[in-house]
């Protein structure tokens, strides 16, 4: 897994509220929340880095 980089964030009471909720509807920690909701953003606004992509696989070899 990826490193992770700690961030300090202020958020307002009601902000915090509705996210902790929304969170426990979806069955993830409001860290794992934000996390998710700042990638979805970043991903349909075109910002999200693509991942380093893997060589391609090598063909199979015949068994005749």
């Amino acid at each position: 897994m990826a490193e992770r980089k700690p961030f300090l964030l202020r958020l307002d009471p009601a902000a915090y509220a509705a996210l902790e909720r929304w969170a426990a509807d979806e069955l993830r920690s409001l860290n794992a929340q934000i996390e998710y909701l700042l990638r979805r953003a970043l991903q349909e606004a075109g910002r999200m880095p693509r991942p380093a992509s893997s060589p391609p696989a090598e063909p199979a070899s015949p068994t005749h």
